[in-house]
């Protein structure tokens, strides 16, 4: 295994920890198996996780972890829940690892729940995005956020786009967007 390029999720995390001053308030936009959550909830003071099915919200409020607050809705709704500024946004798009892979996350939610997500994101803050191309909606993700994200202003966002080059065409890449 590679101590770098490995896991992306891996990664992400990384990113968050090293570059990223302010740790007060983070969104996991995807709860799905909670390990984006694990690591949020150890990171920021409070924790926002987004899952439309029911059993992994079920199993992680059974956990009963206090800066945690787990919704049992879509992304795309974050700011129907949300009413504060914050540091970090985490995207984890696809399906459940484990789970019917016929549940997938949704190019048309995915989209807004990120512009949603650049509105609220405080300066300075960091959204990271996991894009699974392996699937037809993985790919109609990458063919809607990677354009759109290309077009943000330079002078208010960064933008960067970690990918494999000797793996699959369709393997996961990762999106960091760091807000100015």
């Amino acid at each position: 295994m590679f101590n770098y390029v490995g896991d992306i999720s891996t990664i992400s995390h990384y990113i968050i920890t090293k570059f990223l001053e302010n740790k007060n308030v983070a969104i996991d936009g995807t709860l799905g198996n909670g390990h984006d959550t694990d690591f949020l909830k150890d990171n920021f003071k409070k924790v926002y996780s987004f899952e439309i099915q029911e059993e992994p919200c079920k199993s992680y409020i059974n956990k009963n972890i206090k800066n945690v607050k787990v919704i049992n809705d879509s992304h795309h709704l974050l700011k129907q829940y949300v009413k504060e500024p914050v540091d970090c946004i985490m995207y984890n798009l696809g399906f459940l690892p484990g789970g019917d892979k016929k549940v997938t996350t949704l190019h048309e939610t995915s989209l807004e729940s990120i512009k949603a997500g650049l509105e609220i994101l405080n300066s300075g803050g960091i959204m990271t995005i996991c894009l699974y191309r392996g699937h037809e909606e993985g790919r109609e993700e990458e063919g809607c956020i990677i354009p759109y994200l290309k077009s943000l202003p330079k002078n208010k966002y960064g933008v960067m786009e970690h990918c494999f080059l000797n793996r699959s065409e369709v393997a996961p890449i990762l999106l960091v967007v760091e807000k100015k």
